[in-house]
């Protein structure tokens, strides 16, 4: 490998807004994230449906008296 030529690659603190910390490295520092590992939905498993403008209870209210289409 050339000498001289690679960024300096020095330890990193991640911060995320749930208030954990990771400790990584980086080129550019330390950073902070709005969502990590610990606090993402698709890792821990609490998936929330967000309901905007109630988009759901419409939809809901539309096709509650209709039937399945038969095979």
């Amino acid at each position: 490998m050339k000498q001289g030529i690679h960024p300096d690659y020095r330890s990193a603190r991640v911060l995320c807004a749930c208030g954990n910390v990771i400790e990584t490295r980086s080129v550019k520092g330390d950073f902070h994230v709005d969502v990590c590992s610990a606090c993402h939905p698709f890792f821990t498993g609490k998936h929330k449906l967000l309901d905007t403008a109630g988009r759901v209870e419409r939809f809901r209210k539309k096709y509650a008296g209709t039937q399945p289409a038969q095979k």
